[in-house]
């Protein structure tokens, strides 16, 4: 092989080779940028904390989180649409239950002077109506806010000229609004003390209730939770009265009544 020839090819190979370690030391010295940017979000006011009902909102309770356009109804509150809705709704009660990060609805907020937790609760057409209660008349005391129950009727009357102790249900499947004070539960609670029981009741059956109060002593009785209507069902608040009752005197049955 020629030497000029050999001349060449070596200085082609150093050039290859300082190439390659030039294009190495670039590489290492470039430093890889990522930039998170979320496409198509806006800010949401959410809880930042798990709200129980009757819950007030203060500073530190909610919270903007960003939120995918497309998940965003318009029912959500947002920081575009109103920017001050921390300090708008500084001080509004919770008129359902909350979970930390749901969004706030306005709806389930009662601002302050708009009226009682209670008054807010009821649906419309609706009346709260309390009546008093003992440990012996409330199940034993495992009636809880939100369950359902019937109202049992317990007096004294004449019968064939003879003085009996009957009892009819005067009305059925009604919610329970409140113990004592209490409106809510929380999962550990399995018990609720208080001397009155607050219902939830139509017009007609708050007048049921009020004559049957100076009537005779009245009685919760528990239902299953297998009868509470599910979502979409409706209660038929129409029914009040009852099948029949048969009484017994020292252990004997008397005559069988039922509601007039």
């Amino acid at each position: 092989m020629k030497k000029g020839r050999i001349i060449v090819l070596a200085i082609a190979f150093m050039a290859a080779v300082g190439a390659a370690m030039i294009a190495r030391n670039m590489v290492s010295d470039t430093e890889t940028v990522t930039i998170e940017k979320t496409v198509g979000a806006k800010d949401v006011l959410v809880t930042a904390r798990d709200f129980r009902l009757g819950d007030a909102v203060t500073e530190d309770s909610l919270r903007w989180q960003e939120w995918p356009e497309e998940g965003v109804t318009p029912d959500l509150i947002t920081r575009d649409q109103n920017p001050d809705a921390i300090e708008n709704l500084m001080g509004s009660i919770a008129r359902a239950p909350f979970v930390a990060g749901e969004p706030i609805k306005g709806q389930k907020l009662i601002k302050a002077g708009e009226g009682g937790v209670l008054a807010a609760i009821l649906p419309a057409g609706m009346r709260a109506i309390s009546t008093p209660i003992s440990e012996e008349s409330a199940a034993g005391g495992f009636i809880l806010p939100n369950d359902r129950v019937d109202v049992i009727l317990s007096r004294r009357m004449q019968v064939a000229n003879e003085d009996q102790q009957v009892s009819e249900t005067i009305l059925r499947n009604v919610r329970v609004l409140a113990i004592g004070q209490t409106l809510e539960t929380t999962g550990e609670e399995k018990v609720v003390s208080g001397a009155t029981a607050t219902l939830e009741l139509t017009p007609q059956q708050s007048e049921i209730l009020s004559v049957a109060q100076s009537m005779g002593q009245l009685s919760l009785a528990l239902r299953s939770l297998a009868d509470t209507p599910k979502p979409g069902e409706t209660v038929d608040i129409r029914e009040q009265k009852s099948g029949a009752v048969k009484m017994l005197k020292y252990g004997v049955p008397s005559q069988i009544y039922g509601v007039n």
